[in-house]
């Protein structure tokens, strides 16, 4: 029997950033990659970045922090706090880059995962907010949403 495999879907209305698309691993499975070390295995690509030293208190108020290791070398840190968590249902954080982003800067954007079962693994859907005035990183975020989504897309086993 093979897993109906739907490419990621992605969007932005110039303040929020979606995305979504069928992930083949129970919703538990999805979130741990979401929200772990994990996320050193799979988030990135040789030609784009890594995620590097992931850390994370997964408790409301608590703290999250990465290293985005560019392609060219560089060490870009993001961080941001838990607003909400409902394991496995969904999760909602904030996310700031600590450098100064070119289409984003400093601002910080709220980032919620929701995830529903689904037959074969878990529909994941990305709501990626507080992109107001500045539609151009809004509508970049939703393509590297869609990108990210394709990487665990792969990393959970679907056939691409």
């Amino acid at each position: 029997m093979m897993l109906w495999h739907a490419w990621p879907q992605a969007m932005a209305n110039g303040e929020t950033a979606m995305a979504a698309a069928e992930i083949p691993a129970a919703p538990d499975q999805v979130l741990a990659a979401l929200v772990t070390s994990e996320v050193e295995r799979w988030w990135g690509s040789a030609d784009t970045y890594r995620m590097t030293g992931w850390t994370a208190d997964l408790r409301v108020g608590r703290s999250w922090s990465v290293v985005v290791r560019s392609a060219d070398g560089r060490h870009l840190p993001a961080s941001g706090k838990f607003l909400e968590i409902e394991i496995p249902r969904r999760i909602v954080q904030t996310r700031r880059y600590d450098w100064d982003h070119p289409t984003l800067g400093r601002r910080e954007t709220t980032v919620a995962y929701l995830l529903e079962p689904a037959a074969g693994g878990t529909r994941l859907t990305v709501c990626h907010g507080g992109f107001a005035g500045l539609t151009d990183a809004a509508a970049e975020h939703a393509d590297g949403w869609a990108r990210v989504l394709g990487w665990l897309q792969r990393y959970s086993g679907a056939e691409t």
